[in-house]
This record gives structure tokens, C-alpha cells and sequence, in this order.
């Protein structure tokens, strides 16, 4: 009885695609949003994997995620280099600022300030120059989708020229020079980032009393990262987290305090409620326009366990 309905479904060709295609749209979202959804998720911890270098990270106690900047006195780097087991420590400084372009136009960008004499964390795909070239006076390296897109300047015919070594900008009425494009990912805001010195950025950013953002910790060969942590949390009150942890905890930030997954929650039970509504009520109306035959097959005695067609040819 089930084969024959199936083939009778099969045969009225315009309910069977009409199904086929609902179920193939939900299944559509409900694979393709949550993966959208990782996409998203992984931009906000895209400045922790841009750094690529250190075991720990330092930081005020009271920073939540990557972008919750709590900025430190610059004494609490002596602090953490002084402590047991630490191989290196450098300083990061992230902040906003907001960048004048050739054309006269404005743009909020992140500043990055990295360490002057080792400028780890420095982006490590490098499209024009090298991260060697922050030394040169007012250097800065600019992001490669910033460049081609919201530090671009205006063109005669509404056309977009990137940014390139050599261009000029002016950040908080500093010259500075570009000297490279760096590749690196997607940040959660979609705003254009600006590597220069740890010292050149302190000098550029408005004056405070404290501008240090975080530490980066390599632990030494042959101590474990776990005793180091807790090294540092008790001997310089800071919060140090592994990485990996840091990304979790930025991640799960959003998550929690976002509306984020209630909005995409609420795309794919619509999607499935949708999908499963007309797939079900296209097989409804199919039922009831063949509920005659179905009962002409039931009275030839066709039997109702699955592909059993006893009676019937």
C-alpha cells in the first residue's frame, strides 16, 4: 500500500516537487545558518588569532572578552617578566582611533600598537613591505580588506583607490606612513585595522595615565603553563588566561550577552515550522484527493505493511 502511494505521489509530479523543494529549502537553512552563525562567532576572537604568538595572556581582571579593553600601568610588564618560568613578555596595545583619509574623510579604525624591539604579534601575511618596516619614522601597516574598502579614497567615475606603501594618513593630527598591507581576518565590527609601534601608538592616542591593553607570555621550555598562570595571577593580581581559553571566553561573551543566537534560533525553527508546514500540507491535500482510490485498494484487499501488495499486480 505504501509503495503504491508512493508511486501515485510520485506520478502527480507537481505536489512531489512542491515537497521535494520545501524540505530541501529547510534542510538548506538549518545547515547552511548554523554555520553562518561559527563564521560570525569566530570573528570575535579574530584579533587573539591574528597575534598568532604567546602561550598567555595578561590581562586587567575585569576584561570579559577581546574587545573589553581594561587598559594596565606599563609597570605591570615588569611585573609579569620577573615572574618564574616566563621565557618573554611583550606588550600589545588595542584601542580605537580615528583616521583622517587623503580625500578629507573620517574612519574609525583598531590600533595596534606592538612591542618596538621584537613587534611580535605583528600580522603574519604581509601583501606589500614587511612588519620590519614599523621602525621606519610615523610607520603604520594598514589591513588588506581596509585598504580596497573604508580607507579607500575617492576617485573621479565613484571609483575606490587602496591604500598603498607610501600613502599618507593622519590619525588624531599625527602624520602617518604607510609602509605595508597586511592579510589578516575579519573582526566582528568590519572596521579597518592599523598596526604601528607599542611607544609610536601611546604617542598618538590621547594622553592617559594607562595604555597598556595586554601582555603576551611565552612560557619557558620545561615548565608547565598551568604553574606559570597561576604565577603570574598571584604575584601580579592580573588575570592570565591560556589562548585558547581567551578565545572561549570572548566567544562565549557574545553569546551569552548578544542577541545573536535568539536571532538565529528563531531564522531556523522558522525555516523548519515553514518548510515542514508546506511539505505536510501538500501531502495532506494529496491524501484527501486520492482517499477514494486508497479505499477502492484497501476493499481489493492490497495490504498496509510496507511494500506488501498482496492482490495487486
Amino acid at each position: 500500500m505504501i509503495r503504491i502511494a508512493l508511486k501515485m505521489l510520485q506520478g502527480n509530479r507537481a505536489k512531489y516537487r512542491g515537497m521535494v523543494l520545501a524540505l530541501a529549502f529547510t534542510a538548506f537553512l538549518t545547515t547552511q545558518l548554523p554555520s553562518v552563525l561559527l563564521g560570525i562567532l569566530q570573528r570575535t576572537y579574530s584579533f587573539i588569532t591574528d597575534v598568532g604568538v604567546g602561550d598567555i595572556w595578561v590581562m586587567d581582571p575585569k576584561v570579559q572578552y577581546v574587545d573589553d579593553v581594561k587598559p594596565m600601568r606599563d609597570t605591570e610588564l615588569y611585573r609579569v617578566r620577573g615572574v618564574e618560568g616566563v621565557e618573554w613578555a611583550v606588550p600589545v596595545f588595542k584601542g580605537n582611533i580615528r583616521a583622517q583619509l587623503p580625500d578629507g574623510t573620517f574612519q574609525d579604525c583598531v590600533f595596534v600598537g606592538l612591542d618596538d624591539a621584537s613587534l611580535l604579534g605583528g600580522p603574519a601575511q604581509m601583501i606589500e613591505g614587511s612588519v620590519s618596516d614599523l621602525r621606519h619614522a610615523d610607520a603604520v601597516i594598514v589591513d588588506y580588506n581596509g585598504s580596497r574598502t573604508k580607507l579607500a579614497r575617492a576617485a573621479p567615475g565613484d571609483h575606490l583607490v587602496p591604500l598603498h606603501s607610501g600613502d599618507l594618513l593622519e590619525l588624531n593630527d599625527h602624520r602617518a606612513v604607510v609602509v605595508g598591507v597586511a592579510k589578516i581576518g575579519y573582526n566582528f565590527n568590519s572596521l579597518p585595522v592599523i598596526y604601528t609601534t607599542y611607544t609610536r601608538a601611546q604617542s598618538y592616542v590621547p594622553a592617559e595615565r594607562k595604555l597598556l591593553s595586554f601582555v603576551l607570555v611565552k612560557v619557558k621550555q620545561g615548565f608547565s603553563k598551568e604553574a606559570v598562570l597561576q604565577r603570574i595571577r598571584a604575584n601580579s593580581g592580573l588575570a592570565a588566561y591560556p589562548t585558547s581559553d581567551f578565545q572561549r571566553n570572548s566567544m562565549w561573551w557574545f553569546i551569552q550577552k548578544t542577541g545573536i543566537m535568539v536571532n538565529f534560533g528563531i531564522i531556523v525553527i522558522t525555516a523548519l515550522l515553514g518548510g515542514g508546514a508546506v511539505a505536510g500540507q501538500t501531502f495532506y491535500t494529496f491524501t484527501l484527493d486520492n482517499l477514494r482510490y486508497f479505499g477502492v485498494m484497501k476493499a481489493l484487499g492490497t495490504k498496509t505493511r510496507p511494500f506488501a501488495t498482496a492482490g495487486v499486480p
